[in-house]
């Protein structure tokens, strides 16, 4: 057997089987303990008093006494009873002489002295025992769960875990070229050596989850003709202060042992957070991202290793970490565009049976905004969703109510509401389709619906057919009239108002925040940045900023809502119109909402 087989052989024993021996070992000393205890228990019922049994002395009736050398229990037994009884003696060097005195007398006493045996001591030398060995075990325990040995899936040539490959990998093309280029570093080091090049230490991959990031570096592995050695950060994080750190030391020191290599750390803002000078938790880490920053430095050119790392909140890790010489390397991983979904939707498709009027192009436009993991789960679900409606092939329709199923909820026919309910939620929803339709920024209505899905009693869907990267004052302004014209609705229609509109104030007042605090956009308070200031920074532009910024976050909702109001009023004809085939049909689909306008 090779010395590599050894070690994995001995890598794979599992930790749950010294977890079984601890607790059958504890489980063992706790029952005898309690066999003990019982024992004691009954023979404590059976002693009597050291005072009493003076008295018995005193007044002759003691038949036998039995005494064992070294302890101070002592069997008596008495005249005309059978059962003998135990004493605890203080002194047993005075009892003796006073039971022999007793004997002189002419009391008939037979005094009866034995050697103490091993075996008799053994049952207190456990029950002494007992909560030092419970203690030994738990701490086997939990070191052994802590796993002090080496950490990290390691992907070879000799055991491919991964069939992926870049060309799995749609919708990043300049980022697999960057990741084809790490690949080249390592299996051809001395072409960019001549050239006078130093190899990258460490990349860093960062953007929204779901953008790709773990599926690079899965590509990687199945690219790469060198070990890859797979961690996530969260498993450097220890009970005890010092294991991650020592966690650390040992990825690195096999990193060096398979070079060149690549050592991946999924989720690395676990460790490589911000260092603080609390103590606790924060010290431990704060040692394990220390060890960490150690042997990133520790690298020479001849081992040729190179971390690679993923993280959703680059904001988060410490500046030491992120610069030159350690992660020399940060590539966003940004969500798809049109092109990147339809190439990520024709690879998920491949093993997928679609009928032949399903138009991934159209899906493609649809789906603006959406991550690779999350057209995925849209096709996944359709399979699904076509299988439970036993059609040969996943039809368009399929398609769409797993889009609705992802991005609204699951559908809820079976929910019964009230005719007043059932009202209230048709005019919401025609609230928000109508004041849409008048916002020249906002998206066409691609469906109204007054059926429950998820948390929601009824939704208004839009098409979202566009990418977009910067969103425009007046866009943001429209969009908080379209959110607020729910609310608008049920205040013109019904003169009430319920809590129907709780998610729609919610991400409302999160855009007018964002706009005054984040943005800029305030007439009054100017292009600053109030985000995340603590009270002393506010105070350097102007007393009392947090009013003036609620002021303002005020006015532009309050605008906002009475813009809404007045496009109802000015529109009311259409509002009943959607209302009431809401009421009727319960669904409104994009064309037959267009006719109301046409």
């Amino acid at each position: 057997m090779s010395k590599n087989n050894k070690n994995k052989k001995k890598q794979n024993q599992p930790v749950g089987l010294w977890i079984a021996l601890v607790v059958i070992f504890i489980i063992l000393i706790a029952v005898l303990g309690i066999f003990l205890m019982e024992n004691k228990e009954k023979e404590d019922q059976k002693i009597l008093a050291y005072t009493d049994l003076i008295k018995e002395l005193s007044y002759g009736n003691v038949e036998k006494i039995e005494m064992k050398t070294g302890s101070t229990t002592i069997k008596v037994k008495m005249k005309n009873v059978e059962e003998e009884k135990t004493t605890i003696v203080p002194n047993t060097e005075s009892f003796i002489e006073l039971v022999q005195t007793k004997v002189a007398e002419g009391n008939e006493i037979e005094l009866i002295q034995k050697p103490r045996s091993v075996a008799a001591q053994i049952p207190s030398i456990l029950i002494s025992f007992l909560p030092t060995a419970i203690m030994l075990a738990l701490f086997i325990m939990i070191f052994k769960m802590q796993g002090l040995g080496e950490k990290g899936k390691v992907y070879d040539d000799t055991e491919r875990k991964t069939k992926i490959k870049f060309d799995d990998v749609a919708g990043l093309e300049e980022e697999k070229e960057e990741m084809i280029e790490i690949v080249e570093f390592l299996k051809k080091p001395e072409k960019f050596t001549k050239m006078g090049a130093r190899i990258p230490k460490g990349v860093l991959l960062y953007g929204k989850p779901g953008t790709g990031k773990t599926l690079i570096a899965k590509a990687i592995a199945g690219e790469a003709e060198v070990p890859f050695i797979s961690m996530s950060g969260s498993e450097f994080i220890e009970m005890f202060a010092g294991l991650g750190a020592s966690r650390v030391r040992k990825l690195f020191d096999k990193a060096r042992r398979l070079a060149p290599c690549i050592v991946f750390i999924d989720e690395i803002d676990a460790i490589g957070s911000r260092r603080t000078s609390n103590s606790g938790a924060e010290t431990e880490n704060n040692q394990t991202l220390n060890q960490l920053l150690v042997e990133m430095d520790g690298f020479s050119s001849e081992e040729t290793i190179i971390v690679l790392a993923a993280t959703n909140r680059p904001e988060m890790l410490d500046k030491a970490l992120l610069r030159p010489g350690r992660f020399d390397r940060q590539i966003t991983i940004p969500t798809p565009d049109l092109k990147g979904r339809l190439e990520i939707l024709k690879i998920h498709s491949r093993d997928k049976k679609l009928a032949e009027d399903v138009n991934l192009e159209s899906i493609a436009e649809d789906t603006a905004g959406f991550t690779g993991a999350e057209l995925e789960n849209i096709l996944n679900e359709a399979a699904i969703i076509a299988t439970k409606n036993k059609h040969e092939d996943i039809e368009n329709e399929d398609i769409e109510e797993a889009v609705k199923k992802v991005t609204v909820g699951l559908e809820k026919r079976g929910r019964v509401y009230s005719e007043k309910d059932k009202k209230l939620t048709a005019y919401h929803e025609a609230g928000h389709a109508v004041v849409s339709r008048y916002l020249p920024t906002q998206t066409d209505v691609k469906e109204v619906s007054i059926i429950p899905r998820g948390v929601a009693g009824g939704y208004t869907m839009y098409k979202s057919d566009e990418d977009k990267y910067y969103i425009s004052k007046t866009e943001m302004q429209e969009k908080l009239i379209a959110l607020l014209g729910g609310r608008a609705a049920e205040k013109l229609v019904l003169n009430d108002i319920s809590t129907g509109a709780s998610n729609d104030i919610e991400v409302a007042t999160k855009i007018a925040r964002d706009m005054v605090t984040k943005y800029g956009m305030s007439d009054i308070l100017g292009p600053i940045d109030f985000q995340g200031k603590e009270p002393y920074e506010m105070q350097m532009f102007g007393e009392n900023m947090g009013d003036k910024i609620g002021a303002e976050v005020k006015t532009l909702i309050d605008t906002a809502y009475q813009e809404a109001i007045n496009l109802l009023e000015q529109h009311r004809d259409k509002l009943d119109l959607i209302a009431e085939a809401l009421l009727e049909k319960e669904k409104i689909n994009e064309e037959d909402f267009k006719r109301f306008f046409n």
